[in-house]
C-alpha cells in the first residue's frame, strides 16, 4: 500500500482532514470530524482515521497571521499537532493556511439558500462549514506536496519536518 499522508484543517469547534498518496501527490478531501474535549479524545479519533487509511504522516495547517507572524492560535496549533503526532507516533508538518478557507470557499462556492429561497437552516450551515473545513484541509495538504514536487520528494524526510518556521516545535 502506498502511504498516505492526512491534511488537517485544526478548527475550534471541527477538524477538517484530506487525504492524499504519497506517490501520485493529489490532495483530495476526505471528511470532518468535531473537536474533542481532550486532546485525548482527538487523538483516538485522528488515530481511528490514520489506522483505516493507512496514514504515515500528518500535514497540519498552521495559522499565521496577515503579516506573517505567529500569534495564539499558531501556538496552540503547535501544540496540539506535537501532542497529536507523539500520541500516534507520526510524524508531522506544519504548513502555512493563510487563505485556505477563502480558497476552499472559492472552491465549493457560495452557501446555498435554504427552502423557498430563504436563509439556510442550522443544518445547512452547519453542513456547508463542514464542507468547508475539508476542502480547507486539501488545500493545506495540496500547498505542502506541491512544495514537496517541486523539491523533489513526495513523502516528508527529516529535513522537511524540522527546518524553517512551518516545523513543529
Amino acid at each position: 500500500m502506498t502511504p498516505r499522508i492526512l491534511g488537517i484543517d485544526l478548527g475550534s469547534r471541527r477538524v477538517g482532514l484530506a487525504i492524499a498518496d504519497a506517490g501520485v501527490g493529489i490532495a483530495r478531501p476526505f471528511a470532518t470530524i468535531g473537536r474533542g474535549e481532550s486532546l485525548e479524545a482527538d487523538a483516538t479519533a485522528i488515530g481511528r482515521v490514520c489506522r483505516e487509511q493507512g496514514i504515515a504522516e500528518l500535514v497540519v495547517g498552521l495559522p499565521v497571521e496577515a503579516r506573517g507572524s505567529e500569534g495564539e492560535m499558531a501556538a496552540g496549533a503547535r501544540v496540539w499537532a506535537a501532542a497529536i503526532a507523539g500520541a500516534l507516533s507520526l510524524p508531522v508538518v506544519m504548513r502555512d493556511e493563510r487563505l485556505s478557507s477563502f480558497e476552499a470557499e472559492q472552491r465549493v462556492g457560495r452557501m446555498p439558500r435554504g427552502r423557498s429561497g430563504g436563509a439556510p437552516s442550522k443544518a445547512q450551515r452547519d453542513a456547508y462549514r463542514a464542507r468547508i473545513d475539508r476542502e480547507a484541509a486539501s488545500v493545506i495538504l495540496q500547498d505542502e506536496l506541491d512544495s514537496r514536487r517541486t523539491a523533489g520528494s513526495l513523502l516528508g524526510t527529516a529535513s522537511t519536518m524540522t527546518h524553517g518556521p512551518e516545523a513543529a516545535q
